[in-house]
């Protein structure tokens, strides 16, 4: 039966909640989305199966211009499922996954999936402190890491009970001859032959697992309510926490996806997003997957490499965030390349300017539109419907099953029709809760309904308007940096007495990361040895932008800092924000 949870009934008259309850959003879906959806009752491992029996001869992956067909990646899934087996993973095990966008990474996903184990997605430029947080967190006995990335996770303390590393080196999914031009010069490859092919030292290599006899077909599958990842995210406030992502949570958002964009077998995804994102893993791993696409993998965003695999596979969708428009369509120019032919781009993680939709849509003649999401709804909530009904500035509207209120964060009544209230979303899509956090579950869930800390407004039509974020979360990137890990880490240096971090708008509207800082006693300020300090703490993107030294920070009576102050005060300031210390 189709996925529906009607709302109550019993709203008071003059508030919204009646008003959402109707979904008058539905009146601007294109022709063929269906109201609710028919969700199977069945596993992303059989999703995945259902494409490789489809598709079986149609490239499922390219990288690098190499591709692997649908028939050869569900073998490689067989095999590394085996080998997962046999190091002794069972379903409800945690399998971290520290890997960039490759064609190992999709294998990893749904071979750890075949087993009924919880995939655990990381960040692999995360430094050693932020991995060790996470890794206490979840729990894992196995880990699958890039071998560059290796050496963090190895450093991680003995106790926390991690058993196996396998380490992959993901130029042996390139082409050979790109294998034999990233490697040295010829009068230097064979002394250095050995250390070129040998896995990252006290790991086992990928291949042992790829070399493995297949998984044995009645070996039990996950069903649809079963636990498939945990995506950790910083969620409303503090540090990041593992969202509990079931089965049909994920596969729900790639059939919205599927139904939303009228997507078949003929597009081509391109893997831009990391994968380890909600956004990029939604889109790429389970959305093209389960349409028999072919998903062109990037481990980096740069749009040289982009515009270069147009050759190729030219993109029929491009998730992105809109730096990465911008840039392509700069490199697209200075190259002479056409981007036409792109059909889609879908845009979400931070707010896309009006002016970069119209220049996008010159240079493809197709369409750009934004979308919303968050972790905890896999992330799909919202978006802006493929016809003239579009709204700029808008997050569009809910997707199919999915409901939304607009409820006052303070007395938790919905508001009147029109006015301004936090969004809470409820459907298939909204997450378990988080792992081995129920409180912070209890606060984030109420009877179904998320609660995702965002002030929106909603028109007559159905649309929603971000206005404000309740959560302190700074956003940049498209990532979501909490300010207390940024804040942890500054007073860790020994020149630091106190500090509070939070995000400022730049001129084109994206948010920074800053920080001020109470110098400690007998220390001078230093910008850049600061900056030199958090790089070591927190991976790169967190880092502030700028530091600001400041005598004093503003507390409530009970000594809390006040971030809205600080960040009132700091916008006063006129710091150049394009300026990195």
């Amino acid at each position: 039966m189709p996925e529906h949870n009607p709302a109550s009934s019993s709203s008071a008259p003059g508030t919204s909640r009646e008003f959402l309850a109707a979904r008058p959003w539905q009146a601007s879906y294109d022709a063929g989305v269906p109201h609710d959806l028919d969700l199977a009752e069945t596993s992303l491992s059989h999703m995945f199966e259902r494409s490789v029996a489809q598709f079986g001869p149609k490239p499922a992956v390219s990288f690098f211009g190499a591709d692997v067909t649908y028939e050869d990646l569900g073998k490689d899934v067989e095999r590394v499922a085996q080998g997962l087996k046999d190091l002794g993973v069972e379903a409800g095990d945690r399998v971290a996954i520290v890997l960039p966008n490759c064609p190992q990474h999709i294998v990893a996903f749904y071979a750890a999936m075949r087993l009924g184990a919880v995939v655990v997605e990381h960040n692999p430029l995360y430094t050693a402190p932020e991995l060790r947080h996470q890794f206490e967190d979840h729990g894992a006995r196995v880990a699958i890491v890039w071998d560059k990335a290796a050496a963090a996770v190895q450093s991680l303390p003995k106790d926390l009970g991690l058993e196996h590393i396998i380490s992959v080196d993901i130029t042996q999914a390139m082409p050979r001859l790109m294998r034999t031009a990233l490697r040295l010069p010829l009068k230097k490859l064979r002394q250095q032959r050995a250390n070129l092919t040998a896995p990252a030292t006290g790991t086992t290599p990928w291949k042992e697992l790829v070399n493995h006899p297949p998984i044995a077909h009645d070996h039990p599958y996950p069903t649809a309510h079963d636990l498939a990842v945990l995506q950790y995210t910083s969620g409303t406030t503090g540090l990041p926490k593992g969202a509990m992502l079931s089965h049909r949570n994920l596969e729900s958002n790639a059939v919205m996806g599927r139904e939303w964009l009228d997507s078949g077998s003929k597009e081509v995804v391109y893997g831009a997003l990391p994968l380890f994102h909600a956004f990029g893993l939604t889109l790429g791993m389970t959305f093209a997957m389960s349409l028999g696409a072919t998903l062109v993998l990037f481990p980096t965003p740069r749009p040289d490499l982009i515009i270069g695999a147009m050759k190729k596979h030219r993109a029929t969708v491009l998730p992105a965030v809109p730096p990465v428009y911008q840039k392509v369509m700069e490199a697209a120019d200075e190259k002479g390349v056409s981007l036409e032919g792109v059909t889609v781009g879908v845009s979400g993680a931070m707010a896309l300017p009006v002016h970069l939709v119209d220049e996008w849509e010159q240079h493809t003649h197709g369409m750009l539109i934004e979308g919303y999401g968050l972790t905890e709804c896999s992330p799909l909530v919202s978006c802006n419907p493929l016809n003239d009904h579009r709204r700029a500035g808008s997050i569009g509207i809910p997707f199919p099953s999915t409901q939304i209120r607009t409820v006052d964060p303070e007395t938790m009544q919905d508001v009147d029709k029109g006015q301004e209230g936090e969004l809470w979303v409820r459907g298939p899509q909204v997450f378990q809760g988080y792992w081995k956090r129920p409180d912070a579950t209890a606060e984030s869930l109420r009877d179904g309904w998320l609660r995702t800390g965002d002030i929106v407004t909603v028109d007559d039509d159905g649309f929603i308007t971000v206005v404000d974020r309740l959560k302190e979360i700074i956003i940049t990137g498209g990532f979501n940096v909490a300010p207390s890990e940024v804040e942890t880490a500054l007073r860790t240096s020994d020149a630091v007495e106190d500090a509070a971090v939070v995000g400022l708008k730049t001129e084109d509207g994206t948010e920074v990361v800053v920080a001020a800082v109470i110098s400690a006693e007998g220390h001078s300020f230093d910008e850049s040895a600061l900056r030199e300090h958090c790089y070591a703490k927190v991976t790169r993107y967190k880092v502030p932008r700028r530091i600001v030294e400041v005598e004093d920070l503003p507390r409530t009576m009970l000594g809390k800092i006040q971030r809205r102050l600080v960040r009132e005060d700091l916008q006063g300031r006129g710091i150049d924000l394009s300026h990195k210390g």
